[in-house]
């Protein structure tokens, strides 16, 4: 990302294509991306000796024989900010809890709103506003996904010798093979393709939606303990020489909340339906974790795995933002401090719990300043070994220096979102949403100052809410045509007429 002159993110700059500047000139005469996608500078990124780093080709062991780490890297679905241990709730959760006492807790770590946009800036390292999914979900009904000339993750990892798995939920497109996860970079993929299913009959409005790479799977149990015992036999049947991506993608606690009798039992002191059923998918989820984790360990490559966890958005806590599932009574997410949930612009629909947990090589603690869903490309990238050479410019920035060595992140800006209704953006402490819909509204938070978003400062820092302002207006102007709309276009006028039944006058009358 380009900098100002003050070493901190220039959102008009962000606003450009990538390009080679004079300021991006190293001393000697590389830009700092040829620079960068070098294999000594990624190794050096990394924090491993160059020596020791060079690839004699691509997908071979580094030269003192050793490999690259295993990442796992984990997704809850629609998990709220204090729904788990480590955040105060009561709500068990002690595997997730000794990996944030053991590891790195990120205390500012953001995503889109929503699930298909999380997913997307995660596999691309781009915002979700350069590719058209920056509107919403796609429906069960739409017909496109994330656009197939970006340059995934997976594509990246395996390209550099990784075997590559995908297990649980996808939402990146399903209406054709292309858009399907073994068509994407996966050498494996066991679980769902659109966004939310019946957590025990694996179907979406009555169709099946389950998969074990491109054949449809029958398959009896819940869905999200059929995905933990699967993650658990990727890393039993996998080869600890060679280095392994694993996408573990859980459904819980997305809605219909649902879970087995076992778990429901645990919670028998929630009076709640709803939050009894939440808190036990999110012990199915936990539990899960557990058991990748002892296999890890049982397969002698734990210590050379780096394990990230965060949720793909806030809870819910507005009933439209829930899913297709008829929901009846409260919604049971607690995003703790901070203002509403999944689906909106403002804290709580966008920062999550995350951790990263790598023994020996992240110190234990918590990562200070801001880190977005879109650094974890270009840094798992750096970890890999991985050259981003056939990638489009990346918003995310590598964060593994940082990580390493304990140091804040070197953010200082982000997008949270931009699309033709709404946008916000943050540089600083300093954070702009602005609802463009009719009525519109204007709101200026200092975050340093008031985390939970309740004290709007726009009228009295009129520069700088104009400033943000006009960011946000740059990138309404560059970016692409959401998907979602377009979509929902085809299917309202070019859909063929439904016309009624004229059987039907008979039982009318005159």
């Amino acid at each position: 990302m380009p900098l100002s002159h003050g070493g901190q993110a220039d959102p008009a700059a962000a606003c450009k294509p990538a390009s080679a500047t004079n300021a991006d000139r190293t001393d000697k005469g590389l830009t700092r991306r040829e620079a960068l996608l070098s294999g000594a500078a990624i190794a050096v990124a990394a924090g491993l000796p160059a020596s020791l780093a060079a690839l004699s080709a691509p997908g071979q062991a580094f030269a003192n024989g050793t490999t690259p780490p295993h990442i796992v890297y984990i997704i809850a679905d629609d998990l709220g900010w204090a729904d788990v241990g480590f955040h105060g709730s009561d709500i068990k959760t002690p595997n997730l809890d000794r990996l944030a006492e053991t590891g790195a807790r990120f205390e500012e770590f953001y995503t889109q709103p929503m699930c298909t946009p999380s997913r997307a800036a995660f596999m691309t390292g781009r915002y979700p506003l350069r590719y058209g999914l920056q509107t919403g979900v796609i429906p069960a009904a739409g017909s496109y996904g994330l656009a197939l000339d970006e340059y995934l993750l997976p594509q990246a990892l395996k390209d550099t010798g990784y075997q590559t798995a995908l297990v649980g939920k996808w939402h990146l497109g399903h209406a054709k093979t292309e858009y399907w996860p073994r068509q994407r970079g996966f050498d494996s993929f066991y679980g769902a393709l659109v966004g939310e299913i019946d957590h025990f009959k694996h179907s979406s409005h009555g169709v099946k939606d389950w998969y074990r790479d491109n054949t449809p799977l029958e398959e009896t149990g819940f869905d999200n303990s059929l995905i933990g015992d699967e993650a658990v036999r990727v890393v039993e049947r996998h080869d600890p020489a060679a280095p392994l991506f694993l996408y573990l993608a859980f459904t819980a606690p997305h809605t219909p909340f649902q879970a087995p009798e076992d778990y429901l039992d645990r919670y028998k002191h929630i009076a709640d339906e709803n939050r009894r059923a939440y808190a036990a998918m999110i012990s199915v989820l936990d539990d899960g974790v557990g058991k990748v984790v002892a296999v890890l360990e049982k397969r002698g490559m734990r210590d050379n795995t780096l394990i990230v966890f965060h949720s793909d958005n806030g809870g819910v806590k507005n009933s439209l933002f829930a899913g297709d599932s008829k929901i009846s009574g409260g919604l049971p997410a607690s995003n703790g401090p901070y203002r509403d949930g999944k689906g909106s612009l403002y804290e709580g629909g966008t920062r999550v719990a995350a951790l990263a947990n790598w023994p020996e090589r992240i110190k234990p603690g918590t990562v200070q300043g801001m880190v977005h869903v879109v650094d974890m490309y270009p840094t798992l990238a750096a970890i890999a070994g991985a050259p981003l050479g056939k990638a489009k410019p990346l918003d995310g920035i590598n964060l593994w220096p940082a990580l390493r060595e304990g140091k804040p992140s070197p953010r200082r800006d982000m997008v949270y979102n931009v699309d033709p209704l709404a946008g916000a953006v943050r540089k600083d402490n300093w954070k702009l949403v602005w609802k463009a819909s009719l009525p519109p509204k204007l709101e200026l938070f200092d975050l340093s100052a008031d985390p939970s978003e309740t004290n709007d400062l726009a009228a009295g820092n009129a520069d700088k809410t104009r400033d943000l302002q006009d960011w946000i207006s740059r990138l309404a102007g560059e970016m692409a045509p959401p998907l979602l709309i377009l979509d929902a276009v085809r299917l309202t006028f070019q859909a063929p007429p439904v016309a009624a039944d004229p059987s039907t006058l008979f039982s009318l009358g005159d």
